[in-house]
């Protein structure tokens, strides 16, 4: 604990989509600075471990493959990476049935922990917790803890040169795309496409981003509209924070990139269907409007383009 001379052992896991770990960097943060003179170590997706890397906040980062209950040798491996490291406190910041059953692959005495357990530690036991939003929600848990100060999400170490990119000098940027098994978090292209055409006659630029399984959606867009560049497939994560720093603005549908993008202080509207529910998990930012609408096909592009924040 704080103030002790022996460095103590302690854990932190979290898996989840790229949305939920920015969220939880204000709770990392927080962990970091309740538990200055320990060592820290997360476990996680192995997709975020150069994030986790490169915040600062841990002294290990452990990959979880996630094994099946009946992949007993996968099992076997984590229960021993696990117990080598003699963790002295848990902090379970997934709080998913998964996460909450590696609490039993610990010997007895179990490590203090910081979930949803029955009877352990630190029970997070607020019937009303699902209801909650992440930030509201991990923050109460880890009061229980005993940590009072929880930021708000932090990405301020995660950057990158642009002088790669050729940018315009005044640009939005577009997140059209989503998590491919629910489409219907997803504005239509052709909305899209409509609300590019606005603000290129205002002069200004749309910068569309995604990843190389959204190259469709962003081609059809670029095709659509003159005058859009198309970034997609060419930023990382650390591109899109830096590009978000310059933006005058940002738009796009309720997936991971716009969480990046609102928690760099980006002036962000974020579009919500009826397939989420924002008020547990929409972005945070400094600037950030959330548009819900229960009916998104019909969200025509000008009432979007009244309702954007601009810089």
């Amino acid at each position: 604990m704080i103030g002790k001379v022996d460095r103590e052992n302690i854990l932190v896991i979290k898996h989840g989509a790229l949305g939920d770990f920015v969220l939880s960097t204000g709770p990392f943060k927080a962990i970091r600075e309740f538990h200055s003179n320990d060592s820290i170590t997360l476990l996680t997706s192995p997709k975020f471990i150069p994030l986790a890397k490169d915040c600062g906040w841990f002294d290990q980062v452990i990959s979880d493959e996630r094994p099946k209950i009946w992949n007993i040798r996968n099992l076997l491996t984590l229960r021993t990476k696990l117990r080598n490291n003699l963790f002295k406190r848990v902090y379970d910041l997934q709080t998913s049935r998964r996460s909450s059953s590696y609490f039993f692959l610990f010997p007895n005495p179990k490590p203090e922990w910081s979930g949803i357990v029955r009877g352990c530690s630190h029970e997070h036991n607020n019937l009303n917790r699902d209801y909650m939003h992440t930030i509201e929600r991990q923050a109460e848990q880890l009061k229980i803890a005993g940590i009072l100060d929880v930021p708000l999400p932090d990405i301020s170490w995660l950057s990158s040169s642009l002088n790669k990119f050729d940018l315009p000098e005044k640009f939005v940027l577009f997140v059209p795309g989503g998590s491919p098994h629910r489409a219907a978090k997803r504005w239509p292209v052709m909305h899209f496409s409509k609300l590019a055409e606005m603000l290129l006659v205002d002069g200004i630029t749309p910068l569309l981003i995604g990843s190389n399984a959204e190259s469709k959606i962003m081609s059809e867009i670029a095709i659509n509209v003159r005058g859009v560049h198309n970034f997609c497939g060419k930023t990382d994560i650390a591109d899109i924070a830096s590009l978000a720093r310059k933006a005058s603005a940002a738009v796009g549908n309720d997936t991971g990139p716009m969480h990046v993008i609102a928690s760099a202080g980006c002036p962000s509207l974020v579009l919500f269907s009826h397939a989420s529910e924002p008020s547990i998990t929409s972005p945070r930012g400094p600037s950030i409007k959330v548009l819900q609408s229960t009916n998104i096909q019909s969200l025509i592009a000008s009432k979007v383009k009244t309702n954007m924040i601009f810089r």
